[in-house]
């Protein structure tokens, strides 16, 4: 019931069971039975250990994160936090739309972002000192990057390539909308190159020449100045496996949380959040023995 409960909403659930037990259950017994079995593993949860083999000396450990916004009742959207750990040896045809990882591992937190951070870096740091061989790719959001800053400074801080290529595309809509497309296009395409390789304060340049309005030139030159330090592209691709995109993260967000939390209709209380973030993330993680070893347990008698 309980693997059934978190891998689709509980009405669908009674028919997956009924269809392969030829067990009628009331999808509320679905719900009861998943919350119930859930709680039983806060404390493995809070228990965070390493699941990866050791980083070699010519691996690279990379770490991305990234929010993602669920309804909560009575809240409205509030963000899930979500961490992503791989070995660059794990990593097959990056930077190819056929790129895909052999394992991974997955940390999140409904929560404060200090607490995400807290329960992230218990994780990070079970695989040494890595120095430069640690690797963050995320987007610009404030909180990461301070993060970053203050825990991991010997780190290499990669801001995603193509989160700053989607500002530059705003800019270009918004602020050159008076030019040609043809004209725009090629312009944007150059600066993408640019960026590729590692020419951010050219691009800085070219942006201050352009005749869109001071207040769009300020907003794009501000957001890259502030994250210049994490654009050097050139240097990034040949470190690890070469990737400067956080395309394993928002494949992350989609099957850990999105695919069974954020379906059509879907409005979760704060309890239900975390009690099913904890299965997805006990399931990707492959450690659903953990919920089979709590079944196992002898029952707790009323007293």
């Amino acid at each position: 019931m309980t693997y059934a409960g978190h891998l689709d909403c509980y009405a669908k659930s009674d028919e997956i069971l009924n269809r392969f037990l030829s067990v009628d259950v009331n999808p509320s017994q679905v719900y009861r039975v998943t919350n119930h079995i859930s709680e039983q593993l806060i404390e493995e949860e809070q228990m965070e250990e390493r699941l990866l083999p050791p980083v070699a000396q010519d691996e690279v450990l990379y770490v991305e994160a990234d929010g993602s916004m669920l309804s909560i009742r009575e809240e409205g959207w509030k963000e899930v936090k979500l961490g992503r750990l791989f070995k660059s040896s794990d990593c097959l045809n990056p930077n190819t739309e056929s790129a895909w990882l052999q394992q991974s591992q997955y940390v999140a937190h409904f929560g404060h972002c200090k607490e995400f951070c807290e329960k992230a870096e218990k994780v990070i740091d079970s695989y040494g000192h890595l120095k430069s061989r640690l690797v963050f790719i995320t987007d610009g959001a404030t909180w990461l990057k301070n993060w970053i800053e203050d825990s991991y400074s010997e780190a290499t801080a990669i801001l995603d390539y193509y989160h700053a290529c989607e500002h530059l595309h705003d800019f270009v809509e918004n602020g050159l909308k008076s030019e040609p497309a043809e004209t725009r296009k090629k312009w944007f395409e150059k600066q993408k190159e640019l960026l590729l390789e590692s020419g951010v304060e050219q691009v800085i340049k070219n942006i201050e020449q352009t005749n869109a309005k001071t207040a769009e030139k300020e907003n794009l030159i501000n957001y890259y100045q502030a994250n210049i330090g994490r654009m050097d592209y050139k240097s990034y691709r040949q470190l690890g496996c070469g990737i400067i995109g956080s395309g394993a993260i928002e494949s992350a967000h989609r099957t850990v949380i999105q695919k069974r939390m954020k379906l059509s209709g879907q409005h979760w209380s704060r309890e239900g959040v975390n009690n099913m973030l904890r299965l997805r993330v006990f399931s990707m993680n492959k450690q659903w023995g953990k919920v089979i070893n709590v079944l196992r347990r002898p029952p707790k008698m009323a007293a």
